[in-house]
């Protein structure tokens, strides 16, 4: 079996899994569509042998298929920063509504002192 071909396949399945993700409810639809797109990406690189193949001559791979590869590397990396960045602001947003709970706490049970 050609790589380019299990790649295609590997794709298949992961846009399956985004529509039933995004169908369940579990993934949010805009999230999704940079898996989406991401898919069809790929799928077209898979089944155009073509394409990928003037893609590595210009980049200098020897083997054509591993750029599919990296192109998902590249992909995880740029999906991996995103979520991290996302992390980063919900942590801040987080303890900030502490603060401002610990606060409002404070300020109730000293109302309820003066009662």
């Amino acid at each position: 079996m050609k790589i380019t071909l299990l790649s295609f396949i590997i794709v298949v399945l992961l846009f399956l899994l985004v529509i039933e993700s995004v169908r369940r409810g579990v993934l949010e639809t805009k999230y999704s569509l940079l898996w989406v797109i991401t898919c069809l990406f790929m799928a077209i690189l898979s089944l155009n042998e073509g394409i990928i193949n003037k893609l590595a001559d210009f980049a200098g791979v020897y083997y054509p298929p591993s750029l599919l590869f990296l192109f998902g590397l590249l992909f995880a990396i740029l999906l991996i920063f995103d979520l991290t960045r996302r992390v980063s602001k919900l942590s801040k947003e987080l303890a900030s509504l502490v603060q401002e709970h610990a606060i409002l706490k404070e300020k109730l049970e000293k109302k309820d002192q003066l009662k």
